[in-house]
């Protein structure tokens, strides 16, 4: 059996017994979590808020790290075993300051799910240059899991779930110009290429990490209505998906087809919970299982074979360390 996801060795359905329409309450059916200690980035809304819900009445610790604490408060009342503290993950200076403070309480940690991110937004560059979605998308994942690596090998039998996107159809990732310096920038190609990136990377990190007991997954949550994802997407984007009539107006038979948020959010419940995948990672999931690779261009769903590929991934981790300034010692 392959020990690794290159190509897309391990790309197959596993028969999880959920599907597309499985809610976060019938994955954590079940489940103890007492004692596990996790990490959620963008814990205060959407799928986030979802996973932290599901995370904590099954008995889990979570840290919710919020660059707006005020509203991450106010989110999260009333769960239990929830911390919340400040980080902003578009300031590399302010991801370190949050990973130093967690690994100062000298505690394990179970789960990291990198789960925050950004979606069509105009050309922003963060404080090294670099184009936003890719650094708050990718870099910040890379560098989050780096600074917390002490603490997730301590936990033995740790998971890294990191949030993709069926985005990453819209592009492979650009090795020659990947922060937009020599061509016209493009928000869907911009958020495409992060996507993929992240995926890159999670196949890259769990082929290196598997020996220490440490997992990692990539997932598609679906297309979800209600979260905060899209909201500075251009009208005319939204349009151009059918979410919105030529009026702006949300069309309703495509709203009711997307997901719901509990729905949304529970393929990353399963990623973080699941026994099917203790001897499985490198993979992405979508609709609570292993994803089928896409191979024929006609259809939306599954993986792109360019974002499992063994030289990019590897290409990939020596770029990032590089941009990040950050060497990624896995033993």
């Amino acid at each position: 059996m392959a020990q690794n996801n290159y190509e897309g060795a391990l790309q197959k359905p596993i028969g999880s017994g959920f599907s597309a329409t499985s809610i976060t309450s019938d994955v954590i059916k079940g489940v103890n979590l007492n004692g596990k200690i996790a990490i959620v980035t963008g814990g205060n809304t959407g799928i986030g808020l979802e996973t932290v819900k599901s995370l904590s009445k099954a008995g889990a610790t979570i840290i919710v790290p919020a660059r707006d604490v005020e509203k991450a408060k106010k989110n999260l009342q009333g769960l239990a075993n929830v911390e919340i503290e400040e980080m902003d993950l578009a300031n590399p200076d302010s991801i370190d300051a949050f990973a130093e403070k967690f690994l100062s309480s000298n505690r394990p940690l179970h789960l990291l799910i990198n789960n925050a991110g950004i979606m069509f937004v105009p050309l922003r560059r963060n404080s090294k240059g670099y184009e936003s979605q890719l650094a708050i998308n990718y870099l910040s994942i890379f560098q989050l899991t780096a600074r917390l690596w002490v603490a997730l090998k301590k936990a033995n039998n740790a998971r890294v779930i990191n949030v993709s996107s069926q985005g990453h159809h819209f592009a492979a990732f650009d090795f020659d110009d990947p922060n937009f310096e020599n061509r016209a920038y493009d928000m869907l190609q911009a958020y495409g290429q992060s996507k993929t990136a992240v995926n890159l990377f999670t196949l890259e990190l769990d082929s290196r990490a598997k020996a220490s007991g440490i997992r990692v997954y990539s997932i598609h949550p679906g297309n979800i209505w209600g979260t905060e994802l899209a909201r500075e997407a251009p009208i005319e984007i939204l349009q151009q998906f059918g979410f919105l009539d030529d009026k702006g107006n949300p069309v309703p038979e495509v709203v009711a087809w997307l997901k719901t948020i509990p729905q949304g959010a529970a393929t990353t419940v399963w990623a973080a919970t699941s026994p099917l995948l203790e001897e499985i990672g490198g993979v992405y999931l979508e609709d609570v299982d292993i994803a089928e690779l896409a191979t024929d261009p006609s259809i939306a769903s599954g993986v792109k074979p360019y974002s499992l590929g063994e030289n990019s991934a590897k290409q990939l981790w020596k770029l990032t360390e590089e941009l990040t300034g950050i060497i990624f010692n896995i033993g």
